[in-house]
């Protein structure tokens, strides 16, 4: 596992862990809000009314209501990467990377707007009579790009895993094996029949479960979140001065975890503000394309409000959950991961000023001679060797060995660069944790006790299961784009089975790959968008026209 999470993440530093990468979606949108006089300011108000109907005609066509289409939308990105995905990026880069995150909301609010826009505009009807739309629409029908458009659908399958169906089933079942001990697969497979009976049942019955799963799970999740924030009352302030603080130093070394550069954390933050909200990826423009109206700046209007609820609003309640309580540098006792895991040379010291520049230095991948090569002896669970077990980014401590979940293990280990070559044995221990049950952790220290990580396991069940389900629709899109409709069942058959295995796969292992599929996803729409930039300021001149003309003082 970690020389398949190796490759994967060498690969993800040169594409969606790049710098250039990050530069190149905050870029394009600072570019599109300078360009259109800060949309997501000036139109927020009028965003809200498109979403109340109240420009709504009757012979608008389409196949979903506004709202319908903004819950659909939100239900591909309100999920994983509000609960895992903040604690993953605090996890990676402190503080500060919840900045960053906050950043790629204001600035994606109007990448959103911009593609919604452009896709509505350009979309068609399908052999079935659905409205089909999104990026591939507008580079095939007005740039005439067919090969990006092609490629741009392609990726939105791959990404259809890496984004909707992977992460999602994975997060939940680590979060409902973490709270109530029942067995991954058990979770995977009672989930992927439901999945499969959702999805089966087209855009309508999504639009139908969605409308009424994303403000529920909103509503829980909110009243959960603000209760742990007023109960760690003493700490709000000085964690909202540690997102800021921090922003261009990075965050030193404090408890267990080791420290994060500017660098890191701007491009975490950065990546797991894209996943989160998905702004340029060109994903909510398929869902819009379906919203009954004749007006595609309308819909790009619905579009902002998303990076706004989904980031500024929820990711920012996760940040102050996790930094309030304090569990980001704590180390909490936790069951290894083979891909999060290497054996240590020597024994490591991590309040050592000299241990934790070696140790940054072999997160950095600038030194890897700290790694041990060799058996570890273990007797009774316990190591024998005068070492160090590195797990999660932190120097693990109290570490047992178990040959199943209950009993010790006896016997030597064998170990090649820091990676553990005996297989089916269970290391457990105390380490920083990351991802869901970091936040499920950090939703029990407040009032709430223990009832916290059930609200944490039942509402990444609601809010992952429906990103599930959104992206269904989205990859199924891209399928009849480039197939026809024929293809849709084994698609959505495969992406059922797909959804099962993640449910016990390795976690850090199915983020490597996310980050990948997304960045690949997101440059081509980048390039279209930014090649339709005179287009999408001409369209929404023609629109504040006609509104003014239509609805005098509204806009």
């Amino acid at each position: 596992m970690n020389q398949i999470n190796e490759w994967l993440a060498v690969v993800d530093s040169f594409i969606g862990g790049s710098e250039w990468f990050t530069f190149a979606l905050l870029g394009t949108g600072l570019f599109f809000t300078i360009y259109l006089k800060f949309p997501q300011l000036r139109f927020f108000r009028h965003a809200i009314k498109v979403v109340k109907g109240k420009y709504d005609k009757p012979d608008d066509k389409g196949d979903t209501s506004h709202f319908q289409a903004l819950a659909t939308a939100l239900s591909g990105t309100v999920g994983t990467g509000n609960i895992a995905g903040v604690a993953f990026a605090i996890f990676l880069g402190g503080p500060a990377a919840l900045f960053w995150m906050l950043m790629t909301a204001f600035l994606g609010m109007t990448t959103k707007f911009v593609e919604v826009s452009l896709s509505h505009k350009y979309r068609e009807v399908d052999d079935k009579g659905f409205i089909s739309g999104g990026p591939m629409y507008y580079m095939k029908n007005k740039l005439n790009m067919k090969w990006l458009a092609a490629l741009f659908a392609i990726m939105t399958i791959f990404s259809s895993f890496g984004t909707g169906s992977l992460p999602q089933i994975n997060s939940i079942s680590n979060s409902i094996y973490n709270t109530f001990g029942l067995d991954h697969k058990i979770t995977g497979i009672v989930l992927a029949v439901l999945l499969a009976f959702v999805i089966l049942g087209g855009i309508k019955r999504i639009a139908k479960v969605t409308e009424k799963l994303v403000p529920a799970m909103a509503v829980i999740y909110f009243i959960g979140a603000l209760a742990v924030i007023f109960y760690n009352y003493e700490n709000i302030l000085p964690s909202l001065v540690s997102v800021f603080k921090d922003v261009f130093t990075g965050t030193a070394a404090t408890g267990g975890f080791l420290g994060a550069s500017f660098a890191f954390a701007f491009n975490r933050g950065v990546n797991r503000g894209l996943f989160s909200n998905e702004a340029g990826q060109g994903s909510a423009p398929i869902a819009h394309a379906a919203a009954r109206t004749e007006e595609p700046i309308s819909e790009g209007m619905v579009a902002i409000l998303e990076p706004f609820i989904d980031t500024i609003i929820i990711c920012t309640l996760t940040g102050l959950v996790i930094l309030s309580s304090g569990v980001w540098k704590e180390k909490l006792p936790n069951t290894f991961q083979s891909a999060d895991m290497y054996v240590l040379n020597r024994e490591f010291d991590d309040q050592n000023e000299k241990d934790q520049a070696l140790l940054y230095d072999f997160l950095a991948k600038k030194d890897e001679s700290i790694l041990y090569t060799g058996n570890l002896n273990v007797d009774n669970g316990v190591i024998n060797n005068s070492l160090s077990i590195f797990n999660s980014r932190s120097v693990a401590e109290d570490v047992r060995v178990y040959k199943n979940k209950t009993d010790f293990y006896t016997g030597d280990i064998i170990v090649e660069k820091g990676v553990v070559k005996t297989k089916k044995l269970l290391f457990k221990g105390k380490s920083l944790m990351h991802s869901a049950p970091l936040t499920a952790e950090a939703f029990s220290r407040s009032i709430l006790g223990e009832w916290g990580r059930w609200i944490v396991s039942i509402g990444l069940l609601l809010f992952a299961f429906s990103t599930a389900i959104a992206w269904a629709y989205y990859g199924g899109r891209s399928v009849t784009y480039l197939f026809g409709t024929k293809a849709l069942l084994p698609y959505r058959l495969i992406y059922c089975v797909g959804f099962f295995i993640a449910s016990f796969a390795d976690t850090t292992i199915i983020w490597t790959f996310s980050g990948i599929t997304i960045a690949l996803m997101t440059l081509p729409n980048l390039l279209g968008i930014v090649m339709l930039h005179k287009d999408m300021k001409n369209t929404l001149t023609d629109y504040i026209k006609k509104m003014r003309k239509e609805y005098p003082g509204e806009i």
